[in-house]
């Protein structure tokens, strides 16, 4: 995850460097230049659709493996180029890789987690891509000066870093305990099972076998209540699978659409143009920037599970569109009052760090737990790749109409977003349900029992603790399990 947050940050240094600009001359044409640097997210927009119909198959280990061989294609290419045609397929293998692991890492911490500390676990792996976006920030400020190849080439080189980490680890870690009883492995998961909870000593422990037993009852029930699947796009499955994807979809529409690209593009040239800052200053307050959020997504880290999804989600529609609104004013103003155009331009980038702080502590990582937890088993892959291809496509579109937006609307594009972060509200408020302190298995009780589109009414639905209904149903679940039984593979 810190290289998808790396490569957000890089790549626009970049495309300001002198010689990048000298050997890639076509890239002073802005579609050109917009086409290479948005087709990293087509990229990994098909990645996504990739992992949706191969994850399941392969499984969580592999498929992050796939995706990171990928990823180390692409970088590869992306630092040997010296035409454009190579760049480009470079970065398209790049976002190709990073689409699978993107829509697979929060699934795999999210069934390894406990359900106490999910929120947490999967935060801290998004948080990873804020310290990328961090890191590319203060290293675009680092290589301001040099004027060479290395101002360029040595910050997309950096980016094997991650995947060489990852690679070197991964045959250490364990394979997700709920993808091999979805693939009918049941002993392979009771011994994953046991190295996550510490209980390898004692294979029959109580607590991992009532564990095992919840797991298996709830696919058993899952696979009891499959529908053709027709009927499940109609929305006529028990398990409203179709719903649970568009409410993981949501989250990620709604973090794109809340203008947090839109802001990257503008802030330096903001800050020079309004403030007045130098071109070098303007990188220093980028860097310092991309430390604020850094400090916020930290803050996210402990609020995520303290607070509830819900309530974050609804504090940072407010938030952040209240920022855009007083930062779209004081644009306004200072088209008018030219005298007091850099007071203006200080207090707008005032709100704009505020925006990040506001963004960083909601919306920025909240998405990506909810569309790992919100999914059943059979479709939490699918759910997870089609919500992070929903990010991806978003991106591109933010991407591709920010430049024209901003030169056509001017102070009235960041209001646009204003109202936009201002919907979310009501949206989260009636149809989104709490998330925290539940099982996995949770999930399909709510939605089995839950058939109204709306939960604002049932309090069960929106509080932050787990009500005692689903633990009950729990203790049900584990009574009627069998601890030696076999699922069948899908």
């Amino acid at each position: 995850m810190a290289h998808f947050g790396y490569d957000q940050g890089i790549f626009a240094g970049a495309l300001i460097s002198a010689d990048f600009v000298k050997i890639f001359p076509q890239t002073k044409n802005p579609a050109i230049s917009g086409i290479t640097s948005s087709c990293f997210s087509l990229g990994a927009f098909f990645g996504c659709l990739a992992s949706f119909l191969l994850g399941d198959r392969l499984g969580r280990k592999k498929s992050v493996f796939v995706g990171l061989v990928l990823n180390l294609v692409g970088v590869v290419l992306q630092i040997a180029a010296y035409h454009l045609p190579q760049m480009i397929v470079g970065r398209v293998l790049n976002g190709f890789g990073m689409g699978i692991t993107s829509s697979t890492c929060p699934i795999f911490m999210a069934e390894t987690s406990p359900f106490h500390i999910r929120g947490k676990l999967v935060v801290l792996g998004s948080l990873c891509n804020t310290v990328g976006f961090c890191v590319a920030n203060w290293m675009n400020y680092a290589l301001f000066d040099d004027d060479g190849p290395f101002q360029w080439r040595f910050p997309l080189a950096f980016q094997l870093v991650f995947p060489i980490i990852v690679v070197t680890f991964l045959p250490l870690t364990v394979e997700s305990p709920r993808w091999l009883l979805l693939r009918g492995r049941f002993e392979e998961a009771r011994v994953t099972l046991a190295r996550l909870r510490g209980t390898t000593h004692d294979l029959n422990d109580k607590d991992l076998t009532n564990d095992l037993r919840s797991i298996q009852k709830a696919l058993e029930k899952e696979q009891e209540s499959r529908v053709p699947i027709t009927d499940t796009l109609l929305g006529r499955d028990p398990l409203q699978n179709i719903r649970r994807l568009a409410l993981s979809c949501g989250t990620q529409l709604m973090q794109q659409f809340s203008g947090v690209n839109a802001l990257g593009y503008y802030l330096p040239t903001l800050l020079v143009e309004s403030v007045g800052v130098s071109s070098s200053s303007a990188r220093l307050l980028a860097g310092a920037n991309a430390s604020l959020y850094l400090a916020a997504a930290f803050l996210c880290l402990v609020l995520v599970d303290l607070v509830g999804r819900r309530k974050l989600m609804m504090y940072g529609s407010v938030a952040t569109g209240s920022c855009y609104f007083v930062a779209a004013m004081t644009l306004r103003e200072a088209m008018f009052e030219p005298a007091r155009k850099v007071v203006l331009g200080k207090v707008t980038v005032a709100m704009f760090f505020l925006y990040y702080f506001c963004y960083g502590t909601s919306y920025a990582k909240v998405p990506w737990v909810y569309n790992s937890e919100i999914n059943s088993l059979g479709w939490r892959t699918r759910g997870a790749a089609a919500a992070t291809a929903t990010n991806w496509m978003s991106a591109f579109i933010i991407v591709q109409f920010t430049k024209v937006g901003v030169d056509n609307l001017g102070w009235g594009f960041y209001l646009l977003f204003a109202g936009f972060c201002w919907s979310y509200l009501p949206i989260v408020f009636l149809f989104y349900p709490e998330t925290a302190r539940r099982t996995l298995e949770d999930m399909d009780e709510i939605f089995t029992r839950q058939n109204s589109l709306f939960v604002f009414r049932d309090r069960a639905l929106t509080q932050r603790n787990r009500p005692q209904a689903l633990a009950d149903a729990e203790q049900r679940r584990i009574a009627d399990g069998s601890p030696t039984g076999v699922l069948q593979n899908e």
